[in-house]
């Protein structure tokens, strides 16, 4: 994830020029009523920075490269929004890989009556807080939605899930340490979306998230060996 897992290609079209598309995709959701206009992130300092990034690339925040939602829980005094045919997802759900089955389900009315968000196949699940802080998740076949704890995350075009997945998979620590400090660790909505995310050029994404998925089952044998 820091530009070093493959070679670079001087033909990829560079992060900024990426940049610049999603700009004009997050304008056009805004005119069309899908997403709300936010204030601008602050620029990211170079102690943010936890390592350089190749030519090409850029540092920016998360909040940049997707539209992020929490989610919420219907009222539980009404019985009638739960036992439904949609997935609501919980923080014990996830499993840092598909998410294909939720341990409840809720109702078109229980989605009518509260403030949860529908999360589509592909979305990029985290847990906020409470034991499975930093706990991820992609959904899978069938729209979702998910409880309070739980962050999605809608990646514009030309940013990769599984790369973004990767990314923050790598970067758990990290991000569970921007909780600590309070009675229950929180990493929030606003502190995800703060977060600096190295981009490379679309193409380079899809390389990079090749090669971890070949070497992931090399990696399993050598964290077991070193168990032994």
């Amino acid at each position: 994830m820091r530009g070093k897992l493959v070679e670079q290609d001087p033909h990829d079209e560079p992060a900024s020029v990426l940049l610049k598309k999603i700009k004009a995709e997050k304008e056009q959701l805004i005119k069309e009523g899908k997403i709300k206009k936010s204030k601008p992130l602050p620029p990211i300092t170079d102690d943010e920075k936890p390592f350089d990034i190749p030519n090409g690339w850029e540092w920016v925040r998360l909040g940049d490269i997707g539209a992020w939602a929490a989610g919420a829980t219907p009222s539980r005094k009404h019985s009638e929004y739960y036992g439904g045919d949609i997935p609501w997802l919980k923080t014990g759900d996830l499993n840092d890989g598909i998410v294909e089955e939720t341990s409840e389900k809720i109702t078109e009315l229980g989605v009518k009556n509260s403030s949860v968000k529908i999360n589509k196949p592909g979305n990029i699940l985290i847990a906020m807080y409470g034991a499975t802080i930093g706990k991820l998740g992609i959904v899978g076949k069938k729209e979702l939605v998910t409880n309070q704890a739980c962050c999605g995350c809608t990646p514009y075009k030309g940013i990769y899930n599984q790369y973004l997945f990767y990314y923050l998979l790598s970067s758990r620590k990290r991000l569970i340490n921007l909780g600590s400090g309070g009675a229950q660790p929180n990493i929030s909505k606003q502190k995800i979306e703060k977060f600096a995310f190295p981009l490379p050029p679309q193409s380079e994404q899809s390389r990079v998230t090749a090669k971890i998925e070949q070497l992931l089952p090399f990696l399993g044998k050598v964290e077991f060996s070193a168990e032994q």
